[in-house]
């Protein structure tokens, strides 16, 4: 019998030119066939629950946000095949007009007969989540806790808070919408990225397919640069599938903290990984933008308290471009601190007030709002640049 240290998780890496319908699904069942094929995973007659990543408010597929509805229908086509009973879900709010049919999603489970569900109308249950480090209980949806099986479709992007939102973070959605909000004003910091893994160890999907196939990059999830990608990526283990997703981005794990939380945890691999179809340094984006810097790869190299001080001025905090905002007032109501006003038809942010959970940075469509740091923090990371780009060509 294998320990625990021999063992591997595998992530499946398949190139996908596009979103036509025939080399996706080929694509698909490929990445699926090399982790043993979908009946490795779902069974006939068990309640499947798809969830997507559907980032509020509604937008296009064609914007790069959300999972692409012509993959999703790829997904579910190869999962109806067996039998199972498929649902595809994630929670979004009704005032913002049908976000399911603005996307596309609705159409494609109208064609294939798959109900779709908005995670709230099916209300939200208390759980208890054992050994969390902050949430000890939260309420998570029923159409999540009373499926036998979760497939989760998250987006290759980056993300203005976490570096980048794959596998771990898609699981925040299947949180209701207050809560999300909430727990971007009370958790700052690492304990956010801690509310990512608590959530993601009492949830644990059964199969993570990412569409990478066009991605995003720079001040994602919602205002970065569509950046084509070209590749599937499937596997078990979420924390694993998100690790391969970095290195092919080029993204410096020690970035992203919720990734190595959840590994120190047992919730998965971030190094004994066994990646099959393609080889990673064949796909690997050169010149993919990371959209931040995390502070954390500077703590190894100072002391605590210098580290704490380089942090105050290393934060991101929401900037308005006035020239791109619509006075749509989008980011006025994702603020959770009502630090967000509409004036002559233009958003002013509360410096006071704001506490740079980029919700709003989320929200807006138009891109009017970015991440923008001090000009200490630009500074910093200009040098991390720097001496990452000298040690990748063997200088000490």
């Amino acid at each position: 019998m294998k320990s625990s240290s021999d063992l591997v998780t595998k992530v499946s890496l398949v190139r996908c030119p596009s979103y036509e319908e025939a080399p996706l699904l080929s694509s698909l069942q490929q990445a699926l066939d090399l982790l043993g094929g979908i009946k490795q995973f779902v069974r006939r007659g068990q309640r499947v629950l798809v969830k997507v990543n559907h980032l509020p408010p509604p937008s296009v597929a064609e914007r790069g946000i959300v999972t692409h509805p012509a993959f999703v229908e790829q997904v579910l086509t190869v999962l109806l095949e067996t039998g199972a009973q498929v649902r595809v879900g994630d929670d979004i709010n009704p005032a913002q007009g049908d976000g399911f049919a603005i996307s596309g999603l609705r159409q494609v489970c109208q064609k294939l007969g798959v109900k779709l569900v908005n995670l709230r109308e099916e209300g939200f249950q208390l759980v208890s989540i054992p050994g969390a480090e902050v949430l000890p209980t939260t309420y998570l949806a029923r159409a999540v806790l009373e499926a036998d099986v979760i497939v989760n479709l998250p987006k290759f992007k980056t993300h203005s808070l976490t570096v980048f939102t794959g596998a771990i973070k898609n699981i925040y959605g299947c949180l209701p919408e207050g809560l999300r909000v909430r727990y971007h004003r009370e958790f700052q910091g690492p304990k956010f990225h801690s509310v990512l893994v608590d959530l993601f160890s009492a949830v644990r999907p059964q199969l993570h397919i990412m569409d990478a196939i066009v991605g995003m990059e720079g001040d994602g999830p919602a205002n970065g640069d569509i950046r084509k990608i070209g590749l599937v990526l499937a596997g078990s283990d979420g924390v694993a599938l998100d690790r391969v997703a970095l290195a092919v981005a080029g993204i410096d794990p020690e970035q992203v903290y919720y990734l190595k939380k959840a590994a120190s945890r047992g919730l998965g691999f971030i190094n004994r990984i066994q990646v099959l179809g393609e080889n990673i340094d064949g796909v690997r984006i050169p010149d993919f933008k990371s959209g931040s810097v995390s502070s954390q790869i500077i703590k190894r190299w100072v002391p605590d308290f210098v580290f704490r001080a380089i942090c105050r001025s290393f934060e991101s905090h929401p900037e308005v471009i006035a020239e791109n905002c619509e006075g749509c007032q989008a980011c006025e109501k994702a603020c959770p601190v009502k630090a967000i006003r509409i004036c002559q038809g233009v958003a002013k942010i509360n410096r006071h007030r704001c506490i740079a959970c980029m919700c709003c940075h989320e929200a807006c469509r138009f891109q009017a709002i970015r991440s923008q740091k001090s000009m200490i923090g630009r500074l910093i990371i200009t040098v991390v640049r720097y001496l990452r780009r000298l040690r990748s060509h063997g200088v000490s």
